[in-house]
């Protein structure tokens, strides 16, 4: 992101969810305030039907983090930290009373986010607190209690010395992240809407900086202490969540992982 202005890519996967919304009826992924939070007009919003691969992947990967965090609820955790928080709406339709919640952003993006909830009447609850980190240039702080860390559409935008310090931070807690295989790796029109993608968000000044593979991942995880991991990969990702065994194209072909 360029200094002094909130992240652009937030805005636009944002504006994906919001559209999940209306032209899914949030059937992967309910986000009763993602429309009220875009501050889009619907019109706006139900122009973004040619987009759909990149829009249920990305209410897939919140459906899958979601779905991690309720099961660590159960299992007794009581604080949930949302790294490169964005426009996420967790914190303001968190659906279980003794959990808190930690944003935790880049200073430019968090101011932004607040004036998006003031102007669209969206209570901060009093559960909620912020934390303001560039993840590039600052280490996050050790948490004194048993914590699950939702971390969605940042990883790509790290340096590997970013995102491993960041992990390192997350050990002896829960953790759902997505990342990115190169380009090089894919083929056909996979490949080519994988570069389109990186070129769009490079323009932005936002440029993908890390890429791994299943089998690097889930080495270095287990080389910092995590036991039980889950990575789902684009085939997996479909068979869960849309009912089918192909992968489409269109879609990004991210990972979504659970360790712990």
């Amino acid at each position: 992101m360029r200094q002094g202005s909130p992240s652009r890519t937030a805005w636009s996967a944002a504006r994906y969810r919001a559209a999940h919304q209306l032209l899914e009826g949030g059937s992967i992924f309910k986000d009763d305030l993602a429309v009220r939070l875009s501050g889009e007009p619907e019109a706006a919003l139900l122009a973004d039907e040619p987009r759909r691969g990149m829009r249920l992947f990305i209410a897939a990967r919140h459906r899958f983090a979601e779905d991690a965090l309720a099961a660590a609820v159960s299992r007794g955790v009581r604080q949930v930290v949302v790294l490169g928080a964005g426009l996420d709406t967790f914190a303001y339709r968190n659906p279980y009373p003794n959990l808190s919640v930690v944003e935790v952003d880049h200073p430019d993006t968090q101011e932004w986010k607040r004036e998006r909830l003031a102007s669209a009447g969206i209570v901060v609850p009093p559960n909620v607190r912020y934390l303001g980190v560039d993840f590039e240039t600052l280490s996050l702080p050790r948490w004194d209690q048993p914590t699950f860390f939702l971390w969605l559409g940042v990883v790509p935008y790290l340096t590997v010395a970013a995102f491993t310090s960041t992990m390192s931070s997350t050990v002896g807690h829960e953790v759902v992240f997505d990342y990115a295989q190169s380009p090089d790796r894919t083929t056909g029109d996979r490949r080519a809407a994988l570069e389109a993608r990186t070129d769009r968000v490079a323009k932005l000044g936002e440029p993908w900086l890390s890429y791994f593979e299943p089998d690097e991942i889930d080495s270095r995880l287990r080389g910092l202490g995590f036991a039980e991991i889950e990575d789902l990969g684009p085939s997996a990702l479909a068979a869960r969540y849309f009912g089918r065994t192909d992968v489409p194209p269109s879609t990004p072909g991210g990972h979504l992982l659970h360790a712990r």
